[in-house]
């Protein structure tokens, strides 16, 4: 479902500023995959989702997403494709519009647009029974504004709407990060609700290393733009946060995991 092979990126290249973010980076995913990417700063996690969304285009190598060579492709052409969730609540939404609005467009994406009635009576149920699934009682506030949600609704509910034209690929960056712990714990358990009920291929960023162990079928570490750990399946089910930061020391050649690495234990 997606092929990456063997990306490169430099920022600010020939500059006292140059910035080599991923050093020939490949990764392939199959369908319904659903992998955790976990690394300190500037171990290229951001980068590597950004190539992939198309905010930034890649030096050399190549990206595929269901068969489909999208590198040359600018990020609007490959929104078709994606659904992605971002760190802040805020940027998933349209604040000054209401609840049925906001799940309106997201179900519009890549659609014609005509004069016929916004929403229907039809398309009213369907989003009510959606929004049951976040389990908050938005099902019963479909009129009202965004901006009076709390940033955990409106997390939940950018989830939703990136998911509500399934689509080839979910891109999660941090999604929980900005969330109170209790919050996080509620929108990352409707993520895996939501991801297997649909079987979307996913990819999320996390700095918490319980959680990029505890979710997804497989987890990838990164540092200084190579990916060094690629676990999955019963391995990673039976990881430890100590046997991941081993793998992560063998792996980079380091004694010990340095502050580079910056995970949340």
């Amino acid at each position: 479902m997606l092929e990456i092979n063997n990306i490169i990126k430099t920022f600010n290249p020939g500059t006292v500023n140059e910035k080599i973010a991923l050093r020939g980076v490949s990764l392939h995913l199959k369908p319904g995959d659903f992998v955790t990417v976990i690394g300190g700063n500037g171990a290229g996690k951001s980068t590597l989702m950004n190539t992939v969304a198309g905010v930034c285009p890649v030096d050399s190598g190549s990206i595929s997403i269901d068969g489909v060579d999208v590198t040359a492709l600018p990020e609007h052409k490959r929104a078709k494709f994606i659904g992605r969730v971002f760190q802040d609540p805020m940027m998933g939404t349209a604040a000054s519009m209401q609840i049925e609005e906001n799940l309106a467009l997201a179900a519009r994406r890549g659609k014609p647009r005509t004069l016929r009635p916004g929403i229907t009576r039809a398309e009213r149920e369907g989003y009510r029974e959606q929004l049951k699934i976040l389990g908050l009682g938005l099902e019963d506030r479909l009129t009202a504004k965004v901006g009076l949600l709390s940033g955990g609704q409106r997390q939940a509910l950018t989830l939703l709407m990136a998911t509500l034209q399934k689509p080839k690929l979910l891109l999660l960056d941090e999604h929980t990060a900005a969330l109170d712990p209790k919050t996080a714990a509620k929108v990352l358990e409707v993520t895996q609700r939501i991801v297997e009920r649909d079987s979307l291929t996913t990819l999320m960023i996390t700095h918490n290393m319980k959680d990029a162990i505890a979710y997804g079928n497989r987890l990838i570490m990164m540092y200084d733009g190579r990916i060094l750990v690629d676990v999955a399946g019963e391995e990673k089910n039976k990881l430890t946060v100590e046997e991941l930061l081993g793998l992560f020391n063998r792996a980079s050649g380091s004694d010990e995991a340095d502050d580079k690495l910056l995970l949340s234990k």
